[in-house]
Order: structure tokens, then C-alpha cells, then sequence
């Protein structure tokens, strides 16, 4: 070996014992309990930000290898600083606070260097984004006082926007990064061991045993198998590359245009963010918000999301109607029975996950225990085992997996703080209603358009704790139940991972699928429609987030999915034959009245629905005898 590949193994083994070392406290912390707020953030933000600078050098490639060996120096050199001021808030809270709360200069400058190097590491790893964000909250709160009128605020330093940053937790340690150093980080590790133990392969083969013959089967494969793993891994754009890179090649031999295909992928991965159980682990940063219980998050959010694919299990079914595609042949396909058992007993751990939610315990516990049943029911079956070296694995890539969003929690904090310290929190309510003029509608359209924006550069996680801070308030104040003004700002920040023009799920299924990106990004929101109207219905009628009698929630989701079959056969123009412009129309304003909650309005619904279905039934038996006579 050459001495660069030495110093390479050695930073390899060094990231790796990193990674493991953060799981051995997580893992130790969700079974014993949680450190106190200012011990167990700092040491969570440590270990992810000495695993970015290692994983992603400061220097390019061309700069290393113009400096030889010693180009890591840089990044060793921020990770000792970084550990400093960390340890040291950690190991020196006590008589923080014994000296109520006042700043020595030590702190000062231990402060500024954390925030500068959680900027730096936010960029490396998640782009310029929101540390640009970032930077504009810091620049507003320090130089605020300078802008007249409504917008300005009190004069604040640099040392009492440090000391606030670095020395409370209502800055940088506030509540995202609380989440994400308790909650968040045993469930990606949780769906970082079940995809080592085979569970999303798993989820694959079963949805094609059970969907692949089914007319246009292979995309009916790719809605419930990105419906499944989706939920559990968080990230739409992982989600397509996993099981679009099988399920997009299928769709395209039967027949679907690549578009169509690529579209399919990105927008079933997409809702996976938005299905429970799991939510992509934001379900957990929702409750924490609210102060409600993970349980409540996820009600709430069942039946919009059935919704969502029910929706687009149709609008697949009748592309391929419309087409005349076929599925897969049942010799290609395997066995249901045998799919089961070969692999059923993977499903166990998401059961004991529920079991444990719905019994009361905390989610960080459920989910520690939920982990450890992934490993001793891989044990049932040898195809699915894992042994030391896959358990390893996993711990190192759930690890790797936990840092985009413990950096931009950590970024989200230092935005909060500022919002927080300058007062603009308080006054933005009163700002954004003054601009709408009162109008709840106008408001829900700003705060919209404000969550696809950010979500175009951040997480989705990071474009709801940003959106939320600032727009929350404004909708609660107009009326809103607080549940429903967050899973709005949610679920449009979910959405903008297909909204052109930065469409990153769709653009990742176009390239799967060989088609042009903004293309795949319009057909993506064409198929995601349902979506883009929900959040709006919601906000209204709270009933379809689980607010209102048994009755009315039953009547307004038997209701809502006769809308999704009113707007998908509008959007493709098929319903027992192709439609017209006209009947596509009356279909479109169907879907509106099903959709909105309301016994008027569901009957006019239904009755335009069936008007149409019984035209186009007696269109095509008048059709019948000349198709024969042909």
C-alpha cells in the first residue's frame, strides 16, 4: 500500500468507529433515557458534524492531491474545534446556569465557532441552500434595527446573539435538533437495519406477487412498494433511485411511455413522506411541535394519504385501460404463497413497532425495540439473517443516513433563534394577514407557495421547520386548527420534491426512465393532484384529518375517494370510454364536490359522476353493434 492509501484505510476505519459510536449512544440513551437537553444535543451534533467533515472534505480533489497526504489537516483542525465548544457546553452547563446563564468570553467564542462550523458542514453535505438561509436570519437579527417601520426590531449584538444561539436552548439546541437527536436518529437506523435485512427487496417481490398480473402491474408494483419502503426511508429522491431502478424498466417494457413511468415512481416515492406509520420520521418533529402525541400525527395523516394512493393506484389503472397495456406473465412473477413465506416474517417488526406505539411507550423506546426485533426475526429465515458484519453495516449507514437532517435541524435552530430573539415571529402573523387582507384563502396560498419554494432547496424536514416557524402562527390566528396548519405546511413541503422547476424526485425518475425532467416534473404534478387540493379541504373541514363524529369521517372518505375517481378519469379521460371536453369538465367540478365534506355536496357529486358513467355506459353499448358489423 501507498501511504495515501494508508492514510485512506485509516480514514475509512475512523469514519466507520464515528458512525458506531453514535449509534452505541443513541441506542444507549433510548433504552436508559435521555441526557439532559445541553448534554445529549451537543454530543448529537458532534458526531454528526466530525462524520461530514470526514466524509466531505473541505478541499477539492485537484487541492488534494496538490497538498499530498497532508490535505486532511484542515478537516481534522474544525473537528477538534468543534469538539471543544461542544464538550464544553456539554460538560459546563451546570454552572451555566449556577452563574445564571451569563456568558465569559470563552463561551463567546466557542459559540461562533459552533455556528460557523454547523454552517460549514450544512453546506457540505445538503449544498448552499440553507446555509444561505441561515445567514440572511443572522443578518436580519443583527442589522434589523436598522429597517424602519414594522420590519425593524431592537438592537441586538453579536455576543447576545451568541449567548442566545449557544447558551439556551432556544436557539441552535432548540426543539428540531432535540427531535433528531432522540426521535429521528433510532428510526433511520431502525430503516437502515430493515433494508440490511432484506425488508425493502422484500416489499418489492410481495407487491409484484400480489400486483404484476394486474392490468399495467408492474406500475401498480411501484405505488405500493414505494408506498411501503417510502414511509420508512424519508427521503423521496432515495426511494426512486431504490425501487425505481426495478419498477421503471418493467413499466417501460409493457408499454407506458418513459414520461408516464418516470412520473409514477417519483410521485408514489414522494408520498411515502406523508404515509404512516413512520412519515419519513417527520411525524416525530410534528408532535414534538405541537406538544401532541406521535399517534395523534399519524391519524391525522391516514386518510389524506390513503387518499393520495388510491388516487393514483386509478389514475394507473386507467392509463393502462386507455392503453390497452397488459401485466406481467405469472411465469414471471413469483409465487404469492412463496413470496410470503420466504420473506412474510419481515413485516413482523413494523407490527411490534404499532403494537408498542399504540401500548403507550415512547417512540424512541418502540423504535429501539422495533430495531432489535429486525435483527432477531432475521434470524427465522437463513436468506434473511444478519450477522455481525450486516448489523455493523447498518449501524455505520444509519449513521450516514442521520446527517442531512441533524444538520439541517441543527441550521432550522439557528433560524428559530433569530426569529425568535428579533421578534419577528410575533409580528409576521400580523404582517402576512395585513398583505392578504384577512383572507384565510390568500394566507393558505402565501404559506403554499412559500413551502414548495423552500422545499425546492432543503429537506423536507428543514422546508417544514422553516415554513412552520413563521407561517404556523398566521393560520392558527386565522381560524386553523393548529394539526391542520402543520400537516399543510407539511405536505406542500413533501410536494415540492415534485413541483418544477427544481423537481429533485421527479428529475431522479426522469433519469431512470430516459425522459425529458420537466416533463416527468408536469406529469408528476398532474398525478399528484389530489394532493396539491387535500391540504386545502382540511383546513376547512378538519373531518378529513379525524376531527369531527365516526359518521362524518366515514361518509367524508367514502365521499373523497369517489372524488379521486372523478379526477383521475377527468385527468386521463377515460371512464367506461374516452371522454370529451365536455364530460371531462362535469367530471373535474364531480371531484370538487366529493372531496369537500358536506351532504349537499356529496350527492350533487354522485350524481354528476353517475350522469357521466351512464352516458358513457349507453355511448358504448350504442357503439357495440357497428364495432360488430365492422
Amino acid at each position: 500500500m501507498t501511504e495515501s492509501q494508508n492514510i485512506k484505510t485509516i480514514i475509512q476505519w475512523v469514519i466507520t468507529l464515528t458512525a458506531l459510536g453514535m449509534c452505541a449512544f443513541h441506542l444507549y440513551t433510548a433504552q436508559f433515557g435521555l441526557f439532559s437537553a445541553m448534554v445529549q444535543r451537543p454530543v448529537h451534533l458532534l458526531f454528526a458534524c466530525a462524520l461530514v467533515f470526514f466524509i466531505h472534505p473541505a478541499l477539492r480533489k485537484t487541492d488534494r492531491a496538490a497538498m499530498g497526504p497532508g490535505w486532511r489537516i484542515l478537516d481534522i483542525a474544525m473537528i477538534i474545534l468543534t469538539a471543544a465548544a461542544l464538550i464544553h457546553i456539554a460538560t459546563e452547563y451546570k454552572s451555566l446556569v449556577a452563574r445564571g446563564g451569563a456568558a465569559t468570553d470563552l463561551d463567546l467564542w466557542l459559540g461562533g465557532i459552533v455556528i460557523i462550523m454547523v454552517l460549514d458542514a450544512t453546506r457540505r453535505i445538503m449544498g448552499p441552500a440553507l446555509p444561505i438561509i441561515t445567514l440572511v436570519a443572522i443578518a436580519y437579527t443583527l442589522f434589523g434595527h436598522l429597517i424602519p417601520g414594522l420590519w425593524g426590531h431592537r438592537l441586538i449584538d453579536l455576543e447576545q446573539l451568541i449567548s442566545y444561539q449557544f447558551l439556551t436552548t432556544e436557539g441552535l439546541f432548540t426543539i428540531p435538533l432535540g427531535v433528531s437527536a432522540s426521535f429521528i436518529f433510532i428510526f433511520i437506523l431502525f430503516g437502515a437495519f430493515l433494508v440490511a435485512s432484506g425488508t425493502g427487496e422484500f416489499f418489492i417481490r410481495f407487491a409484484n406477487a400480489l400486483a404484476g398480473h394486474m392490468r399495467g402491474g408492474p406500475a401498480k408494483v411501484a405505488v405500493l412498494s414505494s408506498a411501503t419502503f417510502g414511509s420508512i426511508s424519508g427521503s423521496a429522491v432515495a426511494n426512486v433511485v431504490s425501487t425505481g431502478s426495478f419498477t421503471i424498466p418493467l413499466m417501460k417494457d409493457i408499454g407506458y411511455r418513459p414520461v408516464f413511468a418516470g412520473a409514477i415512481e417519483s410521485v408514489a416515492s414522494t408520498g411515502g413522506q406523508f404515509m404512516p406509520p413512520v412519515m419519513g420520521a417527520a411525524a416525530f418533529i410534528i408532535a414534538d411541535m405541537l406538544g401532541t402525541t406521535y399517534l395523534e400525527v399519524c391519524k391525522a395523516a391516514l386518510i389524506p394519504a390513503v387518499l393520495y394512493f388510491v388516487a393514483l393506484l386509478y389514475m394507473v389503472h386507467l392509463e393502462a385501460v386507455r392503453r390497452g397495456l397488459k401485466g406481467l406473465d405469472r411465469s414471471m412473477l413469483p409465487p404469492l404463497w412463496k413470496t410470503i413465506k420466504q420473506g412474510g416474517h419481515l413485516l413482523l417488526p413494523a407490527v411490534i413497532l404499532i403494537a408498542f406505539l399504540v401500548q403507550g411507550y415512547s417512540p424512541m423506546k418502540s423504535g429501539l425495540w422495533a430495531l432489535v426485533a429486525v435483527v432477531v426475526i432475521s434470524w427465522f429465515k437463513k436468506s434473511t439473517r444478519m450477522g455481525p458484519r450486516k448489523i455493523l453495516t447498518a449501524m455505520e449507514k444509519g449513521a450516514r443516513g442521520s446527517l442531512e437532517v441533524a444538520l439541517a435541524c441543527a441550521c432550522a435552530g439557528i433560524v428559530i433563534g433569530c426569529v425568535t430573539q428579533s421578534g419577528l415571529g410575533l409580528k409576521f402573523s400580523s404582517l402576512v394577514i395585513q398583505a392578504s387582507g384577512g383572507s384565510l384563502l390568500l394566507s393558505l396560498v402565501f404559506v403554499m407557495v412559500a413551502s414548495l419554494i423552500l422545499g425546492m432547496g432543503l429537506t423536507t424536514s428543514a422546508a417544514y421547520i422553516l415554513t412552520v416557524i413563521l407561517a404556523g402562527p398566521v393560520l392558527v390566528d386565522l381560524g386553523v386548527k393548529p394539526l391542520a396548519a402543520h400537516l399543510f405546511v407539511f405536505y406542500y413541503a413533501c410536494l415540492s420534491c415534485i413541483t418544477p422547476p427544481v423537481a429533485l424526485a421527479a428529475f431522479a425518475g426522469a433519469g431512470l426512465a430516459g425522459s425529458k425532467p420537466f416533463a416527468t416534473g408536469f406529469e408528476s404534478m398532474r398525478l399528484a393532484i389530489i394532493a396539491y387540493l387535500v391540504p386545502f379541504i382540511f383546513v376547512y373541514h378538519p373531518v378529513l384529518i379525524w376531527q369531527g363524529s365516526w359518521y362524518a369521517i366515514m361518509l367524508s372518505f367514502v365521499s373523497a375517494v369517489l372524488g379521486c375517481v372523478a379526477i383521475g378519469s377527468s385527468l386521463l379521460g377515460y371512464l367506461a370510454g374516452r371522454l370529451n371536453l365536455l364530460f371531462r369538465a362535469v367530471l373535474l367540478g364531480a371531484a370538487f364536490l366529493l372531496i369537500m365534506p358536506g351532504l349537499y355536496s356529496d350527492l350533487g357529486g354522485v350524481a354528476l359522476l353517475g350522469l357521466i358513467y351512464l352516458l358513457m355506459n349507453l355511448a358504448a353499448k350504442k357503439a357495440l353493434p357497428v364495432s360488430t358489423q365492422a
